[in-house]
């Protein structure tokens, strides 16, 4: 199969022949049709994640078709339409079986732990416990970018951030995770205010149904204040869903008295803690959370409104590439991150 490939680090990765995958016993191997370009796919290719091991297949977020199933799967047959969160689950220890297969104390993530999706085929473990059913009527490039940015957003907005009708949202960094996150707390009846330094992002944001952006490249040290102003005194629940220390550190800085900071954004180690203001956090009672994607078992709700057209993931995808031209755009992301979804599409 063709594959995007690289060898070191940093260096510019090259697109090349490379041996077919083929099932673990509990596994699947899924051509792909569709995948998307991520900002965490950028990280990995630097060697900002420890899991990587050269040389290596970038690519987390997609969507195909069950082409092999291992022997013990029992769920999935050849010629299935899926997709699968990043967090593939082992579905057998103490977090999963608490429901919490997100942080799967023994997970796998394609593109990470293994040879990911930027190729024609990619293996996925635990089948029966990861795979999820992508109806007919949503596209492949629709489908792709549920398992990464569109599920993490909505986790973050509605499961971890609790979204409630009439509230402030904050959503510092309007990529891809970001610009769904605006759509999925306006879905849910908030009032979102947009941050990015991209004026393409936050017309997008606009578009999606953002009452309020405001340009960060105006406030160097963060735009908290600003935020502030514009919602009377605070976002009710802000997230950072770049991941910087400024972009931390602004979130919390964005809410008011007992609102809650969801860090979503990869927090590289390269540039060190965020100087999380404490003692903000202490005086308003404030909340700090985390979240790390969404497990397979509680996509149903999204989907529903996917399919119902109250959320329109395929709204996000701004441009389409080939397997070829993945390379070029992955080492692009560092100096230009862009506003929307890139969506690759291995050539068969």
């Amino acid at each position: 199969m063709r594959a995007v490939v690289f060898e070191e680090f940093g260096k510019i990765a090259g697109v090349r022949d490379v041996p077919d995958p083929v099932p673990s016993d509990q596994g699947v191997v899924v051509r792909v049709e569709a995948t998307g370009l991520c900002r965490s796919d950028w990280h990995g290719w630097m060697g900002h994640d420890p899991d990587i091991t050269l040389p290596h297949v970038p690519g987390h977020e997609l969507a195909g078709v069950v082409e092999a199933v291992g022997s013990a799967v029992v769920n999935w047959r050849p010629g299935d339409r899926v997709t699968v969160p990043f967090v593939c689950a082992c579905g057998r220890c103490s977090a999963c079986a608490a429901g919490a297969q997100q942080v799967c104390e023994r997970q796998t993530q394609p593109g990470f732990t293994h040879w990911g999706s930027f190729a024609q085929y990619v293996a996925l473990e635990q089948a029966d416990v990861n795979l999820v059913a992508v109806p007919e009527e949503l596209s492949f490039a629709m489908a792709a970018g549920l398992g990464c940015r569109f599920a993490t957003a909505f986790r973050a907005v509605v499961g971890q951030g609790r979204v409630g009708p009439g509230e402030w949202v904050a959503v510092h960094g309007c990529g891809g995770v970001g610009l769904s996150a605006v759509m999925i707390a306006v879905a849910c009846g908030a009032r979102v205010v947009a941050v990015d330094v991209s004026a393409r992002a936050l017309e997008l944001a606009r578009a999606f149904g953002a009452a309020a952006c405001v340009d960060a490249s105006a406030h160097p040290g963060g735009a908290g204040e600003a935020v502030r102003e514009l919602t009377g005194g605070g976002a009710h629940l802000s997230l950072d869903a770049l991941g910087s220390p400024v972009t931390c550190a602004a979130s919390v800085r964005s809410l008011r008295w007992q609102g809650r900071h969801v860090q979503v954004g990869l927090l590289p180690t390269a540039a060190g803690d965020p100087a999380v203001p404490m003692s903000r956090v202490t005086g308003l009672e404030l909340e700090i959370l985390g979240s790390h994607g969404m497990a397979a078992h509680d996509y149903p709700p999204m989907m529903d409104m996917v399919r119902a057209g109250v959320l329109r993931p395929d709204l996000l995808v701004t441009s389409t590439i080939a397997l070829e031209a993945a390379p070029a755009a992955l080492a692009a992301m560092g100096t230009a991150p862009g506003a929307g979804v890139t969506i690759i599409e291995p050539a068969k």
